[in-house]
């Protein structure tokens, strides 16, 4: 048996790999286009980035001063 195939047979638990993917971020994009009769009626895009939060990184909104609206 070669390392591909040592690799393939590996198990996974969900949790891992999700522990696995949000420690770096992952990045998910699409498209979807709702079309009739060549006409295209509703677009829509997605960009989303998926990470883990750690209390040792500080967020980048903390210097924004933000105005409570009177």
């Amino acid at each position: 048996m070669n390392d591909a195939d040592a690799l393939a047979q590996r198990e996974i638990a969900l949790v891992d790999l999700l522990d696995r993917l949000l420690a770096g971020g992952v990045v998910i994009t699409g498209d979807l286009t709702l079309r009739i009769a060549d006409v295209d009626l509703v677009r829509i895009d997605l960009n989303a980035l998926v990470s883990s939060v750690s209390a040792e990184v500080p967020s980048p909104f903390q210097d924004l001063d933000y105005e409570e609206p009177a």
